[in-house]
């Protein structure tokens, strides 16, 4: 009698998953057990992180337009903190609340079951569900990831904002410091700019956006200083935060030595870890702290009847990666069930970022020229500025870079955008690059039709070199 749990159901991986194997209920599978304890139920995605965040940079987006529009008269308006948090929140209500209704359905199954409670592993597929202890025959671990809280002396003894904050704050402060200058501060910045706070930014390395081909991470520096009004600290580290009278002193070196940084407050947007805490995986023969714990086929290393998807592992914390993930682990439990190997998840790079309050939103899809280059590809590289195209001067959005790489056979290889509709193009370049479609036969206006021209000129440009 085959058992499967999967823990932390309300999740988009752990959804995926529950998914997978719903229609096996009743034949490979006799049962299927969901368990969350969240409260209220909706998952991470929904109720802490993409669907809120573009909830609040909607509205940093339309204040940075305003702006900047000279065809309008009058001072900008200002962001009304109340009436964003408000219709943030009844959005991901509605959001979170057709999340549940879809784990309750699947629940209604015959075989299926649903359990708002707690889980923990007390032996090699055991686990105790509230009061009980369920048996498993497989466990899926979906149980996303938390924020984390770098190691930085006297960080414990002074107040921060981290993102959940900033996407609930109804009233903020007038200056801050911020550290963490990854995807959550990338689109974050902007917002609280535009809402009106003296930011200085504490980047450790010589630009932002590590995955992106030097011009973008300039780009996106000088984006943010002459557009938003930032302070940007490069290749600056913190060395240790302390409580003043005023709010927070966060001291940093850096290349002109050391150096103390005034706000009245801290905002902590130094990325997330895999949240497994209290899980007891160890009890299952599972140590997350070793390199390469979780393999490719979403089954952990030490106990192969365990899968670990989405942000829980630590592999790649992006929506669609722990959607694909959770498919994958389902796959691979059916394999094995019936008898067959089990197959590796691979995907085509493919991430997004909502920065320059996602009127310049960054999009890199399949290689970059540097991956292109460590991959030993024989490729070319074509780049055009989005100042050249005629769309975005009409829109008034003229900043940013494209680059196209291409094999020398014509296969397109991968996208980099840094200007507006980015993040839409990025969707057909990633079908582009995972059919291997030869640059010279992607159809004309398979693209978003509002910015034919930067991806008309590439197209162009890489085809004159492959010929």
């Amino acid at each position: 009698m085959t058992h499967v749990v999967i823990v932390g159901a309300y999740g988009s991986a752990g959804v995926a998953a529950a998914e997978g194997l719903l229609d096996a209920v009743g034949s490979e599978i006799d049962r299927l057990t969901l368990v969350d304890d969240g409260e209220p139920g909706g998952g991470l995605c929904i109720l802490r992180g993409c669907m809120p965040s573009k909830e609040v940079l909607s509205a940093a987006e339309h204040r940075y337009r305003a702006r900047h529009d000279h065809r309008l008269d009058g001072d900008p308006p200002e962001i009304d903190l109340d009436a964003v948090v408000r219709t943030k929140n009844e959005h991901v209500s509605n959001f979170a609340a057709h999340r549940r209704e879809a784990v309750r359905e699947m629940a209604s199954r015959d075989g299926v079951e649903f359990r708002h409670e707690t889980a923990r592993f007390v032996g090699d597929r055991t686990l105790r569900v509230g009061e009980d202890e369920i048996e498993a025959d497989h466990v899926v671990v979906a149980t996303g990831s938390t924020t984390n809280v770098p190691d930085v002396s006297g960080l414990d003894s002074v107040d921060y904002l981290t993102s959940a904050d900033v996407l609930d704050a109804t009233d903020l402060p007038d200056s801050g410091v911020v550290m963490g200058f990854g995807y959550v501060g990338l689109e974050l910045v902007p917002y609280l700019a535009e809402a009106g706070v003296d930011l200085t930014v504490v980047e450790h390395d010589e630009r932002p956006l590590d995955e992106a081909d030097p011009a973008f991470g300039d780009d996106v520096l000088s984006l943010y200083r002459e557009e938003f009004g930032v302070e940007i600290r490069t290749e600056t580290t913190e060395e240790r935060v302390e409580k003043t009278h005023d709010g927070v002193r966060v001291h940093v070196d850096g290349p002109d030595g050391p150096d103390a940084l005034d706000a009245e407050s801290l905002f902590l947007f130094t990325g997330r870890r895999p949240a497994l805490d209290g899980l007891g995986l160890e009890m299952a023969g599972i140590d997350p702290g070793e390199e390469g714990w979780v393999a490719d086929t979403m089954r952990a290393r030490g106990n192969d009847r365990v899968s670990v998807v989405g942000d829980a592992n630590g592999k790649e914390p992006i929506l669609h990666v722990a959607k694909e993930q959770g498919q994958v682990a389902a796959d691979n439990i059916l394999a094995a069930e019936r008898g067959e190997s089990p197959e590796s998840y691979e995907n085509v790079h493919h991430h997004v970022v909502f920065s320059g309050a996602a009127v310049y939103p960054y999009a890199r899809v399949g290689h970059s020229e540097a991956s292109a280059e460590e991959a030993g590809l024989d490729h070319v590289a074509v780049r055009r500025e989005a100042a050249r195209d005629g769309v975005f001067k009409t829109k008034l959005a003229p900043r940013g870079r494209a680059t196209l790489v291409v094999g020398t056979d014509g296969t397109v290889l991968g996208y980099q955008g840094l200007h507006l509709h980015a993040d839409v193009m990025a969707k057909t370049m990633q079908v582009v690059v995972e059919r291997g479609m030869d640059v010279r036969e992607v159809p004309d206006r398979a693209y978003h039709p509002t910015t034919p021209e930067i991806l008309d000129g590439l197209l162009r440009l890489a085809a004159e070199r492959v010929e």
